[in-house]
């Protein structure tokens, strides 16, 4: 299928395009995988990080439009590429050039951050592609954020301990949980929630530290808060719009992972403070721009 953009497009469509409302957990992602890896804190690396983890999240979204636009024709038709508002090869330019833009942005702080940057791109490219349909399609998602954080730990700490590679397992579960719900957003509807276990991961996960100080417990509360009204919509879908605003919920939830995840890790409270932040300004982004 190829649709061709009518006119010229703006500012409104490429952001979103980009879902970029949904940009503040991958910033945190960066944040807590640095703490977790115990490596630098400073901007003048955590930012370069961070915006190639964006370039990777925003290309991985145009990608994604790019690749479902036969399907979003018959499903989403209001989606930029079907809806004819920018032709199918711009957002594909535009996809790929944002990872490559990651790639290269990855590639001064060392092999291992060159390498996870590149696999980054590969398993976006792939879930892309292939999500549709595919049973695998929410653990490959739940791929692409471990490797941020595996990326991030890379790049800011030159390795991936053990510790980097746990804490990158349980945001994947969490994100599965997250792309299983989404699966059924354009039907507005939810069959069988028991994948929705899946959320719980960095729960159970930082049971065992709920004593190293305050910030595990304020954190896992929070976590704990944010994810059970999302699963509730998700349960009730008591009017229409009930699936889609539940799952743009999880996503912003992500960020509360990460300050749990750094909480457990030991790091500075205002850290876990900064991931905190994520949640209330990734739902405030998406009440303009749609997360999902």
């Amino acid at each position: 299928m190829s649709v061709v953009a009518a006119g010229g497009f703006g500012p409104s469509t490429l952001l979103r395009l980009g879902r970029i409302s949904n940009l503040p957990t991958v910033w945190t992602n960066v944040i807590a995988g640095a703490v977790i890896a115990g490596g630098t804190r400073r901007a003048s690396e955590i930012v370069p990080v961070a915006l190639a983890m964006s370039a990777f999240y925003v290309g991985g979204m145009y990608l994604n439009d790019f690749f479902d636009r036969a399907i979003d024709a018959r499903e989403r038709p209001t989606r930029p590429i079907v809806a004819g508002e920018i032709a199918a090869g711009t957002v594909s330019a535009i996809g790929f050039g944002l990872l490559a833009i990651g790639i290269a942005l990855m590639v001064p702080f060392g092999p291992a951050a060159a390498v996870g940057g590149i696999a980054l791109a590969g398993v976006v490219v792939l879930y892309d592609v292939w999500h549709k349909g595919n049973a695998l399609g929410p653990a490959i998602m739940g791929l692409c954020r471990a490797l941020v954080y595996l990326g991030a730990g890379a790049a800011t700490a030159g390795h991936v301990s053990l510790a980097l590679a746990i804490g990158a397992v349980v945001l994947a579960a969490h994100t599965a949980g997250i792309t299983y719900a989404a699966r059924q957003e354009s039907l507005d509807t939810i069959g069988n929630l028991w994948p929705m276990v899946l959320l719980a991961a960095p729960m159970i996960a930082a049971l065992p530290l709920l004593a190293r100080g305050w910030p595990v417990p304020v954190a896992l509360a929070l976590l704990l808060v944010a994810d059970a009204a999302a699963v509730w919509l998700l349960a009730r879908r008591s009017a229409p719009g009930a699936v889609p605003r539940a799952v743009s919920g999880l996503i912003a939830a992500i960020s509360l992972v990460d300050a749990l995840a750094v909480a457990w890790a030991g790091g500075d409270p205002w850290l876990v403070l900064a991931c905190v932040t994520g949640y209330p300004l990734t739902r405030l982004f998406q009440a303009s721009i749609p997360g999902t």
